[in-house]
């Protein structure tokens, strides 16, 4: 899956990969989560235009929002299938820039933070596709979910999920729907190619979505993962000695 990512490179760096005519300024962004705004590409009247939208995915035809269970991610498996997201892969599909995402790998003792970006450096460009939700008194927020699909037996061994990316050869097939129809699109959703990502262990800090700085992505040390090895062993001690029952000291108790 895709649950936080990360933006680095320079406003105009991403305008001239993904072509869009708008020259938006926006900072470098380290721990980008859902709800959050955040920047798409899509396809409209023709030309690659720059979008701010809300990463929480609300189809159309949704009453409460409040009522209705956030979607930050779509299976490539079911997006043709799934009432949510069936006309947005038809007609709404767009791209979200990114320079690498976290994912959490679980181990016996706890989970473990991974910054995961392209071997090369390049900037990301997840696939995604995107609703307009209108509300009862005129409300309209344009939301967004970014699509995954089965990893491969590489990056398997950190989560069973990975978010699609698009390479830039492919934009144009990705995003317009009048000349790629959605069972074409549907052959685009696939895990990335053995050897196009690593990846590198990060602080636990990336859990809180309040921080945001570039030492977010920097790796762990020995001695850092260590010592979160052993903060995550001792509320489980803890807890044991709490329900261990005492000695007798042999006085005896009349109670």
């Amino acid at each position: 899956m895709c649950g936080r990512y990360i933006i680095a490179s320079s406003p105009e760096a991403l305008r001239r990969l993904f072509g869009y005519s708008e020259h938006p300024n926006f900072p470098a962004r380290y721990n980008v989560a859902p709800t959050q705004p955040v920047p798409v590409v899509i396809l409209e009247n023709g030309a690659r235009q720059f979008r701010l939208m809300r990463w929480g995915f609300l189809p159309s035809w949704v009453k409460d929002p409040g009522k209705f269970a956030l979607v930050i991610n779509a299976r490539s498996e079911t997006v043709l299938e799934k009432p949510s997201f069936r006309n947005a892969i038809k007609r709404r599909r767009c791209l979200l820039p990114a320079d690498g995402y976290y994912e959490w790998q679980v181990s016996p003792s706890r989970k473990r933070p991974f910054f995961i970006r392209r071997r090369d450096g390049a900037p990301i460009a997840f696939a995604g596709v995107a609703e307009t939700w209108a509300g009862p008194n005129g409300e309209e927020v344009d939301t967004v979910a970014i699509v995954t699909a089965a990893a491969g037996p590489e990056m398997a061994l950190l989560h069973e999920r990975v978010p699609v990316t698009i390479a830039p050869s492919d934009f144009d097939r990705w995003l317009d729907g009048n000349t790629t129809d959605a069972d074409e699109a549907i052959m685009m959703l696939n895990a990335p190619p053995r050897g196009t990502f690593v990846w590198h262990e990060v602080s636990t800090a990336v859990n809180r979505v309040a921080n945001d700085g570039a030492d977010l992505i920097l790796p762990c040390s020995p001695e850092d993962i260590a010592i979160a090895e052993a903060a995550s062993k001792k509320p489980k001690e803890r807890a044991k000695k709490a329900a261990a029952p005492e000695e007798d000291s042999g006085q005896g108790s009349l109670f």
